[in-house]
């Protein structure tokens, strides 16, 4: 994607935007081990950061598991985070968790999925002792890469940041944003980089919203598969939201009068 570099607005941390991407859950894929890219049955990230995963008892990754030495060996586990609406270039984030994998024995392992299903209830989890397996994943480090920027993260800044408070609600509030009102989305286009605003065949997308404002995605002109075509772009709200009622009044602002000062600002982060 080609770069505008303006000011950079506020945006939450590192690590909030890494919790972010763990607890919306995601697509998830074990890598570096050896055996082909492998799709947990199931995946959930805990609060210290560690891993639990649900595979197939014949994937080849349980028996590499089995065959190390003392039963544990490194990979990685890479979480996609998804754009709310359908966008040609869906993922909008991935982390990358790196640590090594064991086996916990039968009775731990039960213990491990019911305070999985408390969570995060899968029915895949019931396979679990018939045709499936939990394996752990104790991490190292994370590496987190999206609009942003990308950043290296320890374990223990991911298992003490706490997830963007609108993280599990907005793909509802962003897809009925798209279909129900596109009247504001075209409204949003005079906080664009003038670059982007003059972009002609453009369609502006809602792309993610977080208490420190609204991200968009400029799409470039249908057809047109040029390198540097799409732009991610951060709208700041006049001030961080914590609460829906909170965050209903700094859309409102940005929506409904242009910023002054300080109030807006837009960076395209790619």
């Amino acid at each position: 994607m080609a770069s505008i570099r303006l000011r950079r607005p506020p945006a939450p941390t590192d690590a909030e935007r890494a919790r972010s991407v763990v607890a919306r859950g995601g697509s998830a894929f074990l890598v570096g081990t050896g055996a082909p890219r492998t799709a947990p049955l199931v995946h959930h990230v805990r609060a210290d950061g560690s891993a639990v995963l649900l595979l197939a008892d014949d994937d080849p990754v349980v028996d590499r598991i089995r065959k190390a030495p003392g039963a544990e060996f490194a990979a990685m586990l890479e979480l996609a985070d998804h754009a709310p609406v359908d966008l040609r270039e869906p993922v909008r984030a991935l982390l990358w968790v790196t640590g090594r994998l064991w086996l916990p024995d039968p009775e731990a392992a039960r213990r491990v999925a019911l305070q999985v299903a408390d969570v995060r209830p899968h029915p895949e989890l019931l396979q679990l002792g018939h045709g499936a397996t939990l394996v752990r994943l104790d991490p190292g480090s994370a590496v987190l890469s999206d609009a942003e920027g990308s950043a290296a993260l320890a374990p223990v800044e991911l298992a003490g940041a706490r997830p963007d408070p609108f993280c599990r609600y907005e793909q509802h509030w962003l897809a009925h944003l798209e279909e129900a009102h596109p009247e504001v989305l075209i409204s949003l286009a005079r906080h664009l980089p003038p670059r982007l605003r003059e972009l002609r065949g453009a369609r502006i997308r809602p792309l993610g919203v977080d208490r420190c404002g609204l991200r968009l995605r400029v799409e470039g002109p249908a057809g047109d598969t040029t390198s540097g075509t799409d732009h991610d772009v951060r709208l700041a709200w006049r001030e961080p939201a914590t609460t829906v009622d909170e965050l209903r009044v700094q859309m409102g602002l940005l929506v409904g009068c242009p910023f002054q000062g300080t109030g807006a600002s837009a960076a395209d982060a790619s």
